[in-house]
């Protein structure tokens, strides 16, 4: 059966994500040990008690998400180790996708996630910057709307595409703020802000962007094992080259997630597979497309569901 790995980012964290399927698998604990131990910090402590204040921090919330999408990696390829056709990541789910499919080692991709979210923080400082999900607009008439609310020194800009009727603005805050009452009065279901602290994906990242392309001169990147379709220009990469290239530019570039998913769909993906914290992508991915199923794994039950299902769709394949 031809699925296809797909890997939460920013945004899907909360305070006692993990827990449940901790009371199960060691793998969890272990992950989040080796996450605490390269980055000398107490990892699972914040996620289990947080202060939700500190967790959600970018350079503290990468590394979390990268440990907690690992460890239900680990868990769930354990169980399943049938080997995925293509791999994805929202925003820095990307991370996680690369970590996976054996492009970066988890320590090398740890250090890179904190860095990656310091250089970001430091680009934007908290409260300065502002990210929203506006529902219920298509995403042309957003984009139009991001360019009259933009000023001089404030913008604004439509970066995720994540869904029909379902985009991120991120920018400035006046221009965050200015855009989502225009898109109020032009129709829009809802507006909600969302618990990051910088505007990923903006134009606002680039000064970010060549922090980071510095810095991974120094990190060893090797074919991926399964191909990574990238956020940036939904295409895959072999080259060390090719695919730090496409991190850097995923900085300061739109989430082209619903390309992505269209693309793993035209490619052969007969099923998506969530695996981290909440179930926002497999959302996403029912709004796509309804005809391939898509999966999402975060707690106990979840995964003995996904597991009965995934291994009767894999038999009645071979029958």
């Amino acid at each position: 059966m031809e699925f296809a790995y797909i890997f939460p980012g920013q945004g899907s964290q909360s305070i006692g994500m993990m827990e449940n399927l901790s009371t199960r698998y060691p793998e969890v604990r272990q992950t989040f040990e080796q996450g605490s131990d390269t980055l000398q910090q107490d990892l699972w402590k914040l996620v289990s008690s947080g202060p939700e204040s500190e967790l959600n921090l970018t350079e503290i919330t990468q590394p979390v998400m990268l440990c907690a999408c690992v460890a239900v990696y680990r868990i769930f390829h354990a169980h399943f180790s049938d080997t995925p056709l293509l791999t994805a990541g929202h925003s820095f789910g990307e991370y996680s996708a690369l970590t996976c499919a054996g492009a970066l080692k988890f320590e090398a991709a740890l250090s890179l996630a904190r860095y990656r979210g310091h250089v970001m923080q430091q680009a934007v400082p908290e409260g300065q910057g502002a990210m929203a999900a506006v529902l219920g607009l298509e995403a042309r008439v957003l984009d139009e709307l991001c360019k009259q609310s933009s000023q001089e020194r404030e913008i604004v800009e439509a970066v995720n595409f994540n869904a029909p009727g379902q985009t991120v603005v991120a920018g400035s805050q006046g221009a965050v703020s200015r855009v989502l009452e225009a898109a109020r009065q032009a129709g829009a279901k809802r507006s909600v802000l969302l618990p990051l602290s910088v505007p990923s994906h903006s134009t606002l990242m680039k000064p970010a962007a060549e922090k980071l392309r510095m810095y991974l001169h120094n990190v060893a990147v090797t074919p991926p094992k399964v191909a990574v379709v990238q956020n940036a220009d939904v295409q895959v990469y072999d080259s060390e080259a090719d695919i730090k290239d496409a991190l850097c530019r995923q900085l300061f570039s739109p989430v082209r997630w619903v390309e992505t998913v269209e693309y793993m769909i035209a490619k052969g993906v007969r099923a998506l597979v969530e695996l981290g914290p909440g179930k926002v992508l497999t959302s996403f991915s029912k709004r796509i497309d309804r005809t391939v199923p898509s999966y999402c794994i975060s707690d106990l039950k979840s995964l003995d569901q996904a597991l009965e299902q995934l291994n009767a769709m894999s038999t009645m394949e071979l029958a």
